[in-house]
């Protein structure tokens, strides 16, 4: 069974768009392409032709991902999330223990990911250590290099 996915309503959203895009606007842009290439005779070394496949076939994985994701997503909506724990679609504010430093991250699932400074994932390793606790809580977050930090949550938002 795949796993339940969670996001925000704009989340599923942005790749209903997206998955939409690929499936009208890029899938017609890549066929012309590849129909353009064709006239250019040889496809054997035909480059503008492998170009165009190899394009197709990153499109077609791509779209047959968003399809499985959006398959398996759970929307949560904002006014059913709780400030009591941590959970995908609010923002915590947490303390190290250590050094005092004080950061807040929005928290968001996998699929949501995004360069964002602001947002961490469920599955990374501050997120994944902050699920499900509350206020006042402490937390041991395990990092890749082998050390522990502490933080302690010191607000939860949405």
């Amino acid at each position: 069974m795949a796993k339940e996915l969670i996001m925000t309503s704009a989340s599923y959203q942005a790749l209903v768009d997206e998955l939409k895009n690929l499936k009208v606007e890029k899938r017609q842009e890549i066929a012309e392409k590849i129909r353009v290439a064709r006239g250019f005779g040889d496809l054997s070394e035909n480059s503008e032709y492998d170009e165009a496949k190899n394009e197709q076939a990153l499109v077609e994985a791509r779209i047959q991902k968003l399809e499985e994701q959006l398959k398996n997503a759970k929307v949560i909506s904002y006014e059913h999330l709780s400030t009591d724990t941590v959970s995908i679609g609010t923002t915590v504010k947490i303390k190290d223990m250590e050094f005092g430093d004080i950061e807040s991250y929005r928290i968001v699932s996998a699929v949501e990911s995004s360069a964002d400074m602001d947002t961490i994932t469920d599955e990374s390793p501050v997120g994944a250590a902050v699920l499900g606790h509350g206020v006042g809580e402490k937390v041991d977050v395990k990092l890749p290099s082998g050390d522990t930090v502490q933080y302690e949550i010191l607000e939860i938002s949405i």
